[in-house]
């Protein structure tokens, strides 16, 4: 296990985190999640000795094996297999079927064993990197965002290995469904503080939700309070019938505590400029065959015709290598198909993001500057306002390019988009680099969007949340057309024999109907057992409202009655007053109560639902 004691880490003035102090208990699996920027790549980097803390420590017993997914790469070995099998531990480097059984479930063929590490892609050779920190067996797995360089299958292949990890486990993800799927705790970084709960993502939030409420409430009670004490000391101080009671409430305020109104934290929140089209058909693409290489016997694209329509919400989906964002830039305009026709409506005004756009950003540009490109009808409000608008405010809209982290550049891009019309989107990977919190307002972006949407990801909670109408289906020298949603997909055959949700002889398990059954049954049972609870917490908290009402008004006519020096008013209000405080008191802690009671049967419902 890891033992973290008064952990700091800063960077010149800026606190990551401070004064962290946990522990990552024997087989726990804990998803890592925070805002971009938040520190926790800092965190991986401290815990492996890539960086030094600015105070505190963090303790890994003697002999303790961390496996770390470096983005530093070194091959000495002239196959893919040879240097695969250098993972495992030197005692079972004759067990080559392990480094097969790895290397096959992260998308490599038996043809690929015998090809040198250096004639794969980077995306590649970043898998192979991670079959050989999976076969070195470590005490603790450390995975930065595993899914970015894997396609669907391999995702879902890793996503069962996960589950069945039985040590250590911390991973950063930003997709939250393929996190809270194979991790047992959630570890948050939120507001310089790093914290451990038991639960998954929706339960980490919902507990910050709740004490951020219970902290603003608690402040506003105390200011509230503070602030009628002043008033009568004001009042009264100089009064000499008086000057012994003011005296008892300077004392009584003195000892009050202080609570910091808590910083707003920004948040992504953003629609794209609808540009009206008229007509039904955007674009269509008949019988179209592309291929980089004209040489080669199937082409890439082959024989592919798909229509857009104004309503369509497309996805195209398949394994790395299989076309996916050839067929998006064809439908573009970005490429020209050799064989057949794309046809694009006259009104058409297309948005397009790509990740090899990140790279067209001018490194030397401003924010600012490379909105302003995007759309020179702009004046210099707009263009700060869409800055806004993407968490680029004020003088951070004058950052230069060069200094950007990828999230921050994938926001530029969709700033650029947002400061021209579109009635079509053409979204390449547009979650790489966002973090939660953009990524759930990227998909309500584009769910209101009122033109049609074409995406490539591999994202399944991604293709779950859109209001997808049709999928492609990128397979060797095919593209196959499914109308329908992801489920729908899923459903008539999905991934096939790599379709890991599907039982096969070995394992059996619920179908994509079960599952969505026992989804259901679960809804309602958690209804029935959290809806009474959280029926009293509403109940509580009027009160609260109710009681604190009647307190700002005993404290008035005690003023009153002061004022007037007609002392049975004054201790008939003084009294009243005590007993409110005390309600008000009462209530805080039964709130309190009844919360952790609501958080308690929640987790015992998520666990077993996720047992079932």
């Amino acid at each position: 296990m890891i033992r973290f004691l008064s952990l700091k880490k800063s960077f010149g003035g800026r606190i990551v985190f401070d004064d962290v102090s946990l522990t990552l208990g024997e087989g726990e699996r804990c998803g890592l999640v925070g805002r971009n920027g938040s520190g926790k790549t800092t965190l991986f980097r401290l815990i492996i000795g890539k960086e030094e803390s600015t105070g505190g420590s963090i303790s890994v017993p003697k002999h303790y094996k961390i496996g770390y997914l470096d983005q530093h790469i070194t091959f000495s070995k002239k196959t893919l297999l040879d240097e695969a099998v250098l993972g495992l531990p030197p005692e079972e480097r004759d067990c080559i079927y392990k480094a097969e059984a790895i290397l096959g479930g992260l998308g490599f063929s038996e043809e690929d064993f015998v090809k040198s590490p250096t004639d794969f892609s980077g995306g590649y050779q970043l898998r192979l990197h991670l079959a050989k920190v999976l076969l070195s067996d470590p005490d603790c797995l450390l995975l930065d965002e595993p899914t970015n360089y894997l396609d669907i299958v391999s995702i879902r292949w890793l996503q069962k290995f996960l589950k069945s990890w039985r040590k250590e486990l911390v991973i950063i993800s930003h997709d939250r469904e393929f996190m809270d799927s194979v991790t047992t705790h959630t570890l948050g970084i939120h507001r310089q503080k790093i914290r451990k709960i038991k639960g998954g993502t929706e339960d980490f939030f919902a507990q910050i939700l709740l004490e951020e409420e219970v902290h603003e409430k608690t402040r506003v009670k105390l200011e509230q309070k503070k602030s009628k004490s002043e008033d009568f000391i004001k009042r009264f101080g100089a009064k000499a019938t008086k000057a012994k009671q003011a005296q008892s409430k300077m004392k009584a305020l003195q000892r009050l505590p202080t609570l910091e109104k808590l910083a707003a934290l920004d948040d992504l929140d953003f629609s794209f400029n609808y540009s009206e089209f008229p007509g039904k058909q955007m674009a269509a693409a008949d019988h179209i065959n592309f291929s980089y290489n004209p040489d080669d016997e199937q082409p890439l694209i082959n024989n592919f015709s798909l229509e857009v329509l104004k309503d369509d919400c497309i996805a195209i989906i398949g394994k790395n290598g299989k076309g996916k964002s050839t067929a998006l830039k064809l439908l573009a305009g970005l490429l020209e198909p050799q064989q057949g026709t794309v046809k694009i409506g006259e009104k058409l005004k297309i948005g397009f993001f790509g990740q090899t756009n990140i790279d067209r950003l001018h490194p030397k540009h401003t924010i600012e500057e490379e909105i302003s490109l995007a759309n020179s009808s702009l004046n210099t409000s707009e263009v700060r306002r869409i800055c806004g608008i993407m968490m680029f405010s004020g003088d951070d809209g004058k950052k230069s390019v060069s200094v950007l982290s990828g999230g921050e550049k994938s926001r530029v891009l969709l700033g650029k988009i947002l400061a021209t019309p579109c009635n079509i989107l053409l979204l390449d990977e547009p979650t790489h680099h966002l973090d939660m919190e953009s990524i759930e307002a990227l998909i309500t972006a584009i769910n209101e969007f009122r033109g049609a949407v074409i995406i490539v990801t591999h994202s399944e909670m991604l293709l779950r949340q859109l209001s997808l109408t049709k999928i492609v289906v990128c397979q060797t020298a095919e593209q196959e057309l499914v109308i329908g949603d992801y489920d729908d997909f899923i459903e008539r055959g999905g991934w096939g024999e790599d379709d890991f949700s599907k039982p096969n002889a070995k394992e059996k398990g619920p179908t994509e109907k079960e599952n969505r059954r026992a989804a259901a049954e679960f809804t309602q049972a958690k209804a029935k057992v959290l809806n009474p609870i959280q029926s009293k917490i509403l109940t509580i908290e009027s009160e609260i409202a109710k009681a604190e009402k009647e307190l700002d008004e005993s404290n008035d006519l005690l003023i009153e009655a002061s004022e007037a020096e007609q002392g049975d008013l004054i201790r008939r209000h003084s009294k009243n007053i005590a007993l409110l405080r005390d309600k008000i008191d009462e209530l805080f802690v039964e709130l309190e109560t009844f919360s952790a009671e609501h958080q308690k049967a929640k987790e015992e419902l998520e666990n077993k639902f996720k047992e079932f």
